[in-house]
């Protein structure tokens, strides 16, 4: 799709008179119009699903849950996460390094015990605040069936500091897509021509219908 997208996009600029887009400067745009679109799929999906909280949506054709979730689902993942420090309960968030791939959006996280690996529960985000109030009391505390995590920077913080271990904390996330890349060969002439069989090729992670919204976005 990324050479339809870039043969588009000189044909337009040609035909107005605008000059020559670059294979860098291509590259670069065909980025940040990925991303817009990403986060616009995402923007998308949350007033559906108000819109079907407040019985607003329709049914069978009508029914703009099911396409949208299609897409944003192409880039979640389920990674265990990397215990920070030995005997603890604080576990590193997706990244490059921990996981191979960075988080744009935790779904859940969810605990197990790591000598069984039995399922033990989805654990419940809560503020630091609101954490210290739950500790406080045997009545409210997390327990391993029903904890709670907390963010910090780059750690989440599970509690009760019972789970602790490797393959105790699984993270179910939305991860970013991978920059798009139109790669090439360059002829006598100084011609860049198309070549996806270049190692570092890559094409848009977007659904073929979205090509128009690429070419647009580019051109803006």
């Amino acid at each position: 799709m990324i050479n339809g997208v870039r043969n588009t996009v000189l044909s337009v600029l040609n035909k107005n008179n605008y000059g020559y887009i670059s294979p860098s400067d291509f590259n670069l745009f065909a980025l940040n119009a990925q991303m817009e679109i990403f986060e616009e799929y995402f923007n998308l999906y949350n007033k559906v699903i108000n819109a079907e909280n407040s019985r607003m949506s329709g049914t069978d054709y009508a029914d703009m849950e099911a396409p949208v979730a299609e897409v944003i689902e192409l880039f979640i993942k389920e990674k265990f996460l990397t215990q920070a420090f030995p005997n603890n309960n604080q576990y590193y968030l997706p990244s490059l390094i921990t996981t191979g791939s960075e988080a744009y959006m935790i779904n859940k996280i969810t605990c197990f015990d790591p000598n069984t690996s039995v399922r033990l529960g989805e654990a419940e985000k809560v503020s630091h605040g609101k954490i210290d109030l739950l500790l406080e009391s045997p009545l409210t505390s997390p327990t391993s069936k029903y904890p709670s995590y907390v963010l910090s920077e780059n750690i989440i913080k599970i509690y009760p500091i019972s789970i602790d271990g490797i393959n105790s904390v699984k993270c179910t996330y939305f991860t970013y897509p991978l920059a798009p890349k139109w790669t090439y060969i360059t002829l006598a002439n100084g011609e860049p021509v198309f070549d996806q069989s270049q190692i570092d090729y890559q094409d848009f992670q977007l659904p073929q219908e979205d090509e128009y919204k690429l070419v647009m976005k580019i051109l803006q």
